[in-house]
């Protein structure tokens, strides 16, 4: 039976579905743009990438304290207008034909610190909207949304790039913003942020606060580092993939969007199965054996070679781990939120994210270094191995099953 969430939730949802159909459409068409049009080098495409990353996440940071004060579907709204504005100004440039390399990397900044920003804001406008044990109903739905605009929004993105330039794609990626503003604006009920004493100022160690709390609880603090570590080694290998997958083993274009748009339908599947497999399992039980797998099929890429078994091989395993992926991903999403208090939810959110990036950023520079000295598959073998030992992060049954810590302010003095 279907649980219904409400018209709010549905205005929320749609928000999130369009403006992500609208940033996987427009996958990969920064590079195509930079290299084909800029003709820039293959260094600067790499920089453009690590950079956006990075640099929108030290942009970010800052606005976490800021967007727990503010109603959060103002937020929203602002962030997705920001998004198609600077994104809106790369057609606009191209047409009058002054776009530009930097260019480019400031609008890769700018719609980086926004999304870190909508994504704070909505995470915890979900915790005010879906109450209870919906919240992980309400996850799988977000999670299984993302898994379909990851496998439908490439192959897309690629047909109109192909008959119309890809700056065509970056042109439907700003107009989903915008769409996903309306879907904000159409949100009916109330909104949630935390008061401010109008006498205390924001201070710079405010803006720690987001870690603190991660890393008082333990529960949190292992998620943390499991989740940062794992996402850290599997984007460090997707440049890498490309290398070999388009360089040394020649594939056509068409077989390396197979390769990642088909593997994607298995986080669809996994998190339609989540919430069935947590009532008959139990969410420990079920968060443990997903998050061990996930880390266990990437090695699968150490035996990727040419042709058609190289095709299938990683057909396989990217759909096992996204599959794994899929389950895991909903039950993470939950827990996180569970256990942070409303008034803290926007901040770690973002501090959540900030720190993903800036670890992706710093993991994808690594590997590219490492690449140079052992070849792609070997930095590709090495991410794998060490992915082995990222479950021991993961949460203990003790670890869930403890309250999360006051703060220390909440905390009674002994008598």
């Amino acid at each position: 039976m279907r649980v219904k969430l409400g018209a709010s939730f549905g205005w929320l949802w749609s928000a999130y579905a369009v403006s992500t159909y609208g940033t996987w459409i427009a996958f990969g068409a920064f590079p195509l743009i930079a290299v084909r049009e800029l003709h820039a080098s293959a260094f600067a495409v790499s920089l453009l990438e690590a950079a956006g990353l990075a640099v929108a996440a030290i942009i970010a940071f800052p606005l976490g304290p800021w967007v727990e004060r503010r109603p959060k579907r103002p937020v929203m709204i602002a962030m997705d207008l920001a998004r198609f504005l600077a994104m809106a100004s790369v057609p606009a440039a191209y047409l009058l034909g002054s776009l530009s390399y930097g260019q480019l990397l400031v609008v890769s900044v700018v719609s980086g610190a926004a999304s870190i920003t909508f994504t704070a804001a909505s995470g915890a406008y979900l915790k005010h909207l879906v109450r209870g044990d919906h919240l992980l109903i309400a996850s799988g739905r977000f999670e299984g949304t993302s898994w379909v605009a990851t496998a439908a929004g490439p192959p897309l993105g690629g047909a109109l790039s192909g008959v119309l330039g890809p700056v065509v794609t970056i042109l439907a990626d700003s107009l989903s913003y915008l769409l996903s503003a309306l879907g904000v604006l159409r949100i009916r009920g109330g909104d949630v942020a935390t008061p401010r004493d109008p006498a205390t100022r924001l201070r710079g160690a405010d803006l720690l606060d987001g870690w603190r709390f991660i890393l008082r609880d333990r529960a949190l603090r292992r998620l943390f580092l499991n989740s940062t570590l794992v996402g850290g080694l599997i984007m460090a290998t997707a440049p890498l993939l490309a290398v070999l997958l388009l360089g040394e083993y020649h594939f056509p274009a068409w077989q390396y969007g197979l390769a990642f748009g088909l593997p994607a339908l298995g986080g669809f599947v996994g998190a339609r199965l989540c919430a069935r497999l947590v009532r008959r399992h139990g969410r420990y039980r079920v968060m443990t054996v997903s998050g061990w797998l996930r880390s266990l099929f990437p090695l699968g890429l150490a035996f990727l070679q040419p042709g058609l078994t190289g095709l299938l091989t990683v057909i396989v395993v990217e759909g096992l781990l996204i599959t794994c992926m899929g389950v895991f991903n909903p039950i993470h999403a939950t827990e996180r939120l569970q256990r942070t208090p409303a008034d803290r939810a926007a901040q770690v959110l973002s501090t959540w994210s900030v720190s993903s990036r800036l670890t992706q950023a710093t993991l994808m520079l690594i590997w590219g270094l490492l690449a140079t000295l052992v070849g792609p598959l070997g930095a590709i073998t090495l991410s794998g191995v060490l992915l082995l030992a990222t479950p021991l992060l993961l949460p203990r049954r003790s670890d869930l099953l403890a309250r999360p810590p006051a703060r220390p302010a909440e905390r009674v003095p002994a008598a």
